[in-house]
């Protein structure tokens, strides 16, 4: 065991009233150096290792998508270069594009395992899928000519690529090199032409003549090009721009879609005019006058059916004449047009057929509409096109999300409880179809605690998560604006004037999940407790309690009345504005100078409230106005379910209320906790009289913005209305760069006022002592600021049953005060032997539940569980408190209050997050600091363990939502939709693989259609094409070297060997599913135990193995 020593003991001391003598500190901190040699501390740097496990939530910007219709596997990619794909629920994967191009194309190789990416920055990449996270194999980037369409051919190895000067080239997918085969844009269109034709909008191959090539050009001239003989067969003209262009299965007729909302039907055969025009949504006008243009049709997909009418299904087309419509997907079968409205836009959409072969009749049974910012499926079987309920979790920015909070290893009965309170929030009117994205297989799952992740939102909203092993599902949403009175119009809004919008925003979530006490405190300076219950029940009247919080302190630079300017805000320039005082309209009280006073900014409902299951209303408190100025935003937070307390603070002081007696408790500004410790010099007085201008919504989060360079310069420097809960905010001139920081809504702190505030900034309920005479634990509030000060509130509660609701709770500052550099961000106790002692919490019950009077009798009887084992503790027994600061973290003996470990965790930076968690029985501390590295230190002897550069702080959406829970799991919300996990235990890194699910399972390729005896004997069908010969290098030659440059992708060699795509040849493929079951095989004897789980999921492709080569012959294969 490593011995420490222990330098600069009176370091944590400076503030401490009673200072003792040299030689009595010399005496504890020998003292200390004994005690702490007992405790022995099991993590070591070797226990951390940081990697990025699962990424959760709707791609962001999504910008292309793909189907494998035998894999059933669906890809989105994004104008950030990000791939997602989905398989069964449950089964995702997350992969990046290093150059962070857009993905404006995706191709599967179907059933091969295989995926190609298009990029704007003109490369063409091949993603490998039958490894557990996809690599790429080959690149291909081009130089002289801008990509834009794609098209792989069903079987075949040869994909085409359309480009912006209207020619086309041919990459072998194996190889990943150009063929000496192109078809140049002068060679397929008229001669006679005089202009160019466009780019390249379409290319696909006669679904019944593999030698015929269909050629769209933007312009509105399509080519149909015989590839044998190297010229153009047919040229159809049109004098509207093609966005899109639909094969029928039979190959006699195509379907183009247009930029002035019509349809062109087109016979192969009969190039000088369509066979039919079409304008889905124009007003047919009399007297056999062209319809009225509409907008573009950016989409069309025709698609046959056996037993009845085609479907023609398309995006767009919508006539000019309906502003405001939403944007729809057209679906036309037969005479019926069925015009399906979306929440957003659509960035692309697929038809889902049963068939992979382009010359079969398609039966399609499902459309998969890829939104701005949702995924939808429509059930095209059944009537009234209902949409698939969405098994992924793709909800989470349902409303922006404003805060997060992670909880791993959380008590079992939890996640049922939530569940099953949640599953009566289903929406009905769902498709009774299972969802048909079914591919890949789960992982294994070898961790068993329960995670549950919880968002706050904009909309005041809060969605409970199962997170367990690396999935995420909601359970549970409850509603907090439901308390409040809605406003009926725009002009009656003078109550939420402390935001511009997002008046119910949640910004700090408090939750205990032993007894299932919520609290939440939002943007309107309103605090909310939330109690579970699983009856639903009728509040006649919402308990509600309204709290002054004054900050009373003299500016020497300000005298009063003097007119302070606002600080600039975006949009207003620098004038100050001036604010006219408005009533609230029902309890308007003002002041005698006519300022608005005593008055909350929302207004709690009047009448009888329903609260369904789940989280019901137990107390709403809210801050008033103080004499025109309103209250400012509540920046900590904590509840305690074992002393019936809630307590918040901000940049004005602390309240405490009693929520069983639903009574305020302690209400007092900053200054007053140090009563005559203040170690500032401050004056009081009263609250000034101008405000500034109110601000943004909390949801204001630009993208890509960059934090300056002096960024570093955190402390109490900057604006204390810590808008985004922040430990202490970043410097004020980001205001000008970023939305997010500006205008800090209710602020009152002008630049000259900002030194002086001292905002909470930490709370904690324990179980400890309060002074350094006590010999004995008891309950108490530790209280950090933004100034580096803990000082300590001794709680006297009475006892339990009937007398806790009728004897106050008396509070009492200790007079202990212990200082730290930087804002107090965590706090944290651990017993003698180096545990972490939780705060106290009651058990759950029922409370909605009249009880027996055997029941009444045991809960009189019944005291709140405190884990601690300092209740019984000897005397001579102490405790630590764990202190982490912005700047850097104490461990503190108490109760002698000795420092006895100190860690300057950063001098150019600050800490944004900090948490004591639990790992490998364990505990230690970790931090999120806001150069982008993550810290963890052992504890208590702060020693450091682990320090990886992990994430530049870009935004601020990263610091309001990074946080770290047990069992090394960390988050953050990585863009406005989607919750990137990561881990900081090595074990959890190793078994990582292991969790993944798998993408690729081997399945058999449909049959053929049947091409029939008359077809087979005088020709007609479906006619291959042997596209070696025609783009072979002994036909066509080499490409020019100059036109596009081969990379070799990182995919390694598992990689290659998933590469050896069907198409080369039967055998091939038998040998690579041979050699994959032979490689299952092996894993089995290494790890048998771990390979029982998914033992069902290895027998059954181990059968269809066995199917697939039963019955061929030796010259089958």
């Amino acid at each position: 065991m490593r011995k420490f020593n222990i330098r600069k003991v009176l370091d944590g001391l400076t503030a401490v009233s009673a200072v003792a003598s040299a030689a009595s500190s010399a005496a504890q901190q020998q003292q200390a150096g004994n005690r702490e040699s007992e405790i022995q501390e099991t993590l070591q740097s070797e226990h951390f290792q940081l990697c990025k496990t699962v990424r959760h939530g709707f791609p962001y910007q999504p910008s292309a998508l793909a189907f494998d219709p035998v894999q059933k596997i669906l890809a989105i990619g994004t104008q950030t270069g990000a791939l997602r794909l989905f398989g069964r629920p449950g089964v995702e994967c997350y992969c990046q594009h290093d150059s962070g191009a857009a993905v404006i194309q995706l191709q599967f190789l179907i059933n091969e395992g295989a995926l190609v990416s298009a990029l704007a920055d003109d490369t063409l990449h091949l993603w490998n899928l039958r490894q557990k996270r996809p690599a790429i194999l080959h690149s291909l980037k081009f130089n002289r000519e801008r990509i834009t369409f794609c098209h792989l051919p069903f079987q075949s190895k040869w994909l085409y690529v359309g480009t912006e000067r209207g020619n086309i080239h041919i990459v072998n997918v194996e190889s990943f090199t150009l063929s000496g085969y192109v078809i140049m844009w002068n060679k397929a269109i008229e001669l006679s032409s005089k202009s160019h034709p466009g780019p390249i909008v379409h290319i696909s191959d006669n679904p019944m003549d593999e030698g015929k090539l269909l050629i769209g050009f933007e312009s509105g001239t399509v080519v149909l090009w015989d590839l044998k003989s190297k010229k153009a067969d047919y040229r159809y003209t049109h004098d509207e721009a093609i966005h899109s262009v639909a094969w029928h299965h039979e190959g006699k007729q195509f379907i183009c879609s247009h930029s002035d909302g019509t349809l062109t039907i087109w016979n192969v055969k009969s190039p000088t005019k369509p066979f039919q025009t079409i304008t889905p949504h124009g007003k047919q006008l009399k007297d056999g006058k062209k319809p009225e243009p509409c907008k573009p049709i950016l989409k069309v997909e025709y698609k046959t059916t056996r037993a009845g009418e085609p479907f023609i299904i398309l995006s767009g087309g919508l006539s000019y004449d309906t502003v405001g419509r939403r944007p729809c997907l057209t679906v036309m079968h037969g005479k019926s047009t069925a015009v399906l409205e979306m929440d957003y836009s659509i960035v692309d959409f697929l038809t889902l057929c049963e068939t992979p072969y382009p010359n079969d009749f398609q039966e399609p049974y499902a459309v998969v509409v890829l939104l701005e910012k949702d995924l939808v499926l429509i059930d095209l079987a059944q009537n009234g096109y209902p949409i698939f309920e969405n098994p992924y979790p793709l909800t989470i920015h349902e409303s922006p999300v404003t805060c997060c909070e992670y909880f791993a290893d959380c008590p079992v009965d939890l996640i049922p409880a939530l569940y099953s309170v949640g599953a009566r929030q289903k929406r009905q009117g769902y498709s009774k179809k299972e969802w048909p994205i079914s591919g890949g297989n789960w992982g294994l799952i070898t961790q068993s605690y329960p995670e549950i992740i919880i968002t706050g939102h904009a909309d005041g909203s809060i969605k409970f998560w199962d997170a367990s092993a690396i999935t995420l599902q909601v359970l549970y949403k409850l509603k907090t604006a439901k308390v409040f009175e809605k406003s009926r119009n725009k002009d009656d809004r003078p109550n939420t004037d402390i935001v511009d919008e997002d008046p119910y925003a949640i910004q700090i979530i408090s939750w205990c999940p032993e007894s299932r006490m919520l609290c939440i405190a939002g943007v309107s300076a309103h605090v909310i407790i939330y109690r579970f219950s699983k009856q639903e029940v009728t509040t006649e009247v919402i308990p509600m309690l309204e709290v002054r919080l004054l900050y009373e302190i003299n500016d020497i630079e300000t005298p009063d009345g003097e007119q302070v300017p606002p600080l600039p805000t975006p949009g207003t320039g620098s004038n100050p504005q001036s604010i006219v005082p408005q009533s609230h309209p029902s309890t308007s009280s003002s002041s005698s100078d006519g300022l608005r006073d005593n008055v909350p900014c929302l207004k709690v409902k009047n009448s009888p409230l329903k609260q369904s299951p789940g989280y019901q209303t137990e107390l709403v408190i809210q801050l008033v106005w103080v004499s025109g100025e309103p209250p400012q935003q509540i920046t900590s937070l904590a509840v305690n379910s074992a002393y019936g307390l809630v307590v918040f603070g901000n940049c004005n002081g602390i309240a405490m209320v009693d929520y069983l007696q639903k009574t305020v408790l302690l209400n007092l500004g900053t200054i007053e906790l140090y009563g005559s410790n203040d170690p500032y010099r401050r004056e009081p007085r009263s609250p000034r009289k101008t405000r500034q201008p109110s601000g943004a919504g909390l949801c204001d989060i630009n993208e890509g913005t960059v934090v300056p360079e002096d960024r570093c310069k955190s402390p109490t420097s900057a604006k204390m209305s810590r808008k985004l809960s922040l430990p202490t905010e970043l410097k004020p001139e980001l205001d000008v760069k970023d939305n997010s920081f500006s205008r800090s809504r209710s602020s009152s702190v002008t630049s000259i006022d900002k030194e002086s505030r001292e905002a909470i900034s930490a709370l904690h309920f324990c179980e400890t002592f309060t002074r350094k005479a006590d010999t004995s634990p008891s309950p108490c509030l530790w209280v950090g600021t933004t100034l580096g000060t803990v000082l300590v509130i001794v709680l006297n509660l009475p006892p339990g049953g009937e007398q806790r609701l009728l004897q106050p709770v008396i509070v009492s500052p200790s007079g202990t005060i212990l200082r730290l550099k930087g804002a107090i961000l965590r706090m944290a106790f651990l017993d003698t032997t180096g545990s972490l002692v939780p705060p106290a919490h009651e058990p759950w019950r029922e409370h909605n539940v009249t009880e027996d009077k055997d029941e009444k009798d045991k809960s009189k009887k019944r005291r709140p569980v405190s884990v601690s084992p300092s209740s019984s503790q000897e005397i001579s027994e102490n405790q630590y408190a764990v202190i982490c600061s912005e700047k850097q973290a104490k461990v503190i003996s108490l109760p002698s209050q000795n420092c006895i470990y100190k860690q300057n965790i950063t001098e150019t930076s600050f800490v944004l997050r900090g948490d004591i968690v639990s790992l490998s029985n364990s505990i230690c501390l970790a931090c999120f600091c806001a150069n982008g590295h993550i810290m963890t230190f052992s504890l208590p002897s702060l020693r450091p363990l682990l320090d990886v550069y992990y994430l530049p702080l870009t935004n601020m959406r990263i610091a309001r939502t990074f946080c770290f829970t047990n069992n090394g799991q960390a988050l953050y919300l990585v863009s406005p939709t989607e919750i990137q996990r990561l881990t900081y235990s090595q074990e959890t890194c190793e078994n990582l693989q292991e969790m993944l699910g798998e993408l690729f399972t081997p399945v058999e390729t449909p049959e053929a259609p049947n091409r029939g005896f008359f077809k087979g004997l005088f020709g007609g069908g479906a006619q291959s094409l042997d596209r070696e010969e025609l783009f072979g290098e002994s036909a066509s030659g080499k490409a020019s070297r100059s036109l596009a440059q081969h990379i070799p992708g990182p995919g390694g060699i598992e990689g290659v060997k998933g590469a050896a795509s069907g198409v080369v040849g039967e055998l091939a493929r038998a040998r690579l599913a041979l050699d994959e079951r032979g490689q299952k095989l092996g894993e089995l004897e290494e790890k048998t135990a771990a390979m029982l789980y998914s033992a069902d999921s290895f027998s059954k492709h181990a059968h269809e193995m066995m199917l697939k080569y039963k019955d061929k012959k030796w010259y089958q294969f």
